[in-house]
């Protein structure tokens, strides 16, 4: 069976088995969203926001991009840009995750950018990831491959959460009602998520994060 094949029986399994259990909230979400929450992660085929999350259709508003990157705002209109700004002010979600992973080609691009020198969208689109770059060289000499790639995806995620701030409709939201904004990094090997803890100064497992955790946006 090919692939695609595979893809049009699941198709057919979603329809037969799976949509007529959500039937309700489909027809709910036939005219109508209202997300509370928009999830910023990577294109990476193996991250599948709602199934991490246990979502249902309709919780969250998803964006993905390579190395789940936000250009800081400019006045080149960007589709990050539109989705940030539909989600938060149209939308109006409550919280914004922002959620690396590991085994990232993002990040192993960013590390060996010769490899990916033959690719010039890609190339250009690593240098916004240059901050995390900068900090991994500093801190993670004599460290291997694999541990500099853990930690360009945590710096990464933190130099993104800033580029976040830099769109008037985060900062606008952030002052105006208190929209929250999360880092988190995902672990593919383990099903484990690492929350930035400010109070902490660190990512801690998510499930060990308290609920009353100063928001990275306020502080």
């Amino acid at each position: 069976m090919t692939e695609l094949e595979d893809i049009r029986q699941g198709v057919l399994r979603f329809r037969k088995k799976v949509f007529p259990l959500k039937r309700a909230i489909y027809e709910e979400l036939a005219h109508h969203q209202d997300p509370q929450v928009l999830f910023i992660t990577c294109i990476d085929s193996r991250i599948d926001p709602a199934d991490l999350c246990d979502a249902d259709p309709g919780d969250m508003f998803g964006e993905r991009t390579p190395g789940n990157l936000v250009p800081v705002y400019s006045e080149i209109r960007s589709g990050i840009s539109a989705s940030l700004e539909y989600a938060v002010t149209a939308l109006k979600v409550t919280d914004i995750i922002l959620c690396g992973h590991s085994d990232c080609g993002v990040m192993h691009g960013l590390l060996h950018p010769d490899r990916v020198a033959k690719l010039p969208n890609v190339s250009h689109w690593l240098h916004y990831g240059a901050r995390a770059r900068a900090v991994v060289d500093e801190i993670c000499e004599g460290k291997s491959d694999d541990e500099k790639v853990m930690e360009l995806a945590r710096q990464n995620v933190l130099a993104q959460l800033d580029n976040l701030k830099t769109h008037p409709s985060v900062a606008a939201a952030i002052v105006k009602r208190g929209l929250e904004i999360h880092g988190w990094v995902y672990q593919i090997e383990d099903g484990e998520i690492h929350a930035w803890s400010p109070s902490q100064n660190r990512f801690v497992p998510l499930d060990s994060q308290s609920i009353t955790e100063p928001d990275l946006a306020k502080v």
